[in-house]
């Protein structure tokens, strides 16, 4: 259905406490999301607002441990990248039958330009021992004395776009977004990119924290005996922002449009069916740019000569060969959903 255009566009709560919300997904058409419409996923309460920024430590297997400050930080080389962000849980009301977690519909996403420093340079300022495996990062949220904490592989760790920003959007990362410091990993699913970070730990161990290995994995159906898989690269994905599911549309001409994205290359092809998958027509994209982790905007223009009942199906293509699938594997936790973008619309006679 249309949006009243008389009112404001706002954020879709899903849980008050913690705070948890989703973007007007279809609605904004904005490259990068506004930060008064950037959706938020918290595990707990926020962490106390700080009247300054604190240091960041890093430690562990170094050969210097160190602390920065933010002006420390920002005096270093900077990098910027804009980049999709997703929550793994985005569109986990799309499974059948509904899993366990937040009943999240496609709005757990946004896009945002965020600068900093490459971890990688830091590292080189504190030299990392020969036995590191992973890097552990610390957030400032926790209750009852779990802190959130993820880690990465140390060759993930050091690519030159996992960040330490301090700016979201071209001014300082707002508070409820992880003020003053977010570990940007640009490719992987939200849940890496720790907010409030306090501290960077080099370790020789595997990382076994609770949001590392009993969270955001993909444990499939009890009778199939598999092992759980780890949540990482965000999955090639679509989302149709209009027509509207439901719609009904008059004959003649109408422009289906919306966005694609992947964690595993750059989308290179977006295709419409609007006969459930007999027929394929390619869509143009919107904006050539070559920003290599930003979602991308297509169309394609179909002529209606028929009344009807019609299902729109999206499915997109990256770079390193991945298709969107039709329907996606079941997983009790319900991460990754990256089925076909579908909706369903009308078209009648024009009654005017």
């Amino acid at each position: 259905m249309k949006r009243d255009q008389t009112k404001p566009l706002q954020r879709t709560i899903v849980t008050a406490e913690p705070d948890n919300c989703e973007t007007p997904i279809h609605d904004t058409q904005d490259f990068l999301t506004p930060k008064n419409l950037f959706y938020k996923r918290n595990h707990f309460p926020y962490p106390s607002h700080p009247s300054f920024s604190w240091p960041l430590i890093i430690e562990g297997k170094v050969k210097k441990k160190r602390s920065f400050s933010e002006s420390q930080l920002r005096a270093m080389p900077s990098r910027s990248l804009v980049t999709v962000m997703e929550c793994a849980g985005n569109k986990r009301t799309s499974f059948s039958p509904k899993p366990k977690g937040l009943p999240w519909g496609d709005g757990a996403i946004s896009q945002g330009k965020w600068k900093g420093v490459s971890l990688s340079h830091l590292l080189k300022l504190t030299g990392i021992d020969s036995s590191v495996k992973e890097v552990i990062f610390q957030g400032a949220d926790q209750l009852n004395g779990v802190c959130y904490e993820r880690s990465l592989p140390l060759d993930k760790a050091l690519h030159r776009d996992t960040l330490i920003a301090y700016e979201m959007n071209d001014d300082p990362i707002p508070f409820h977004h992880g003020y003053p410091y977010r570990v940007i990993v640009p490719d992987w699913y939200a849940m890496a990119s720790v907010k409030w970070l306090t501290r960077i730990i080099l370790t020789d161990q595997v990382f076994t924290g609770p949001f590392q290995t009993d969270d955001y994995l993909y444990i499939p159906k009890p009778e199939t005996n598999s092992k759980p898989i780890p949540v990482r690269e965000k999955r090639v994905n679509t989302i149709i922002q209009e027509p509207r599911h439901l719609d009904i549309l008059s004959m003649g001409i109408h422009t289906i449009r919306g966005i694609a994205w992947s964690g595993t290359g750059m989308i290179t092809r977006v295709e419409v069916s609007v006969d459930e998958g007999n027929r394929w027509e390619e869509a143009e994209f919107i904006s050539h740019d070559h920003h290599p982790y930003a979602w991308k905007y297509w169309k394609w223009d179909w002529e209606i000569s028929r009344q009807g009942i019609y299902n729109i199906w999206i499915r997109a293509t990256d770079s390193s060969g991945r298709i969107q699938p039709e329907k996606p594997k079941w997983n009790q936790l319900g991460y990754g959903y990256n089925g076909y973008a579908n909706i369903q619309v009308t078209a009648v006679e024009d009654q005017t």
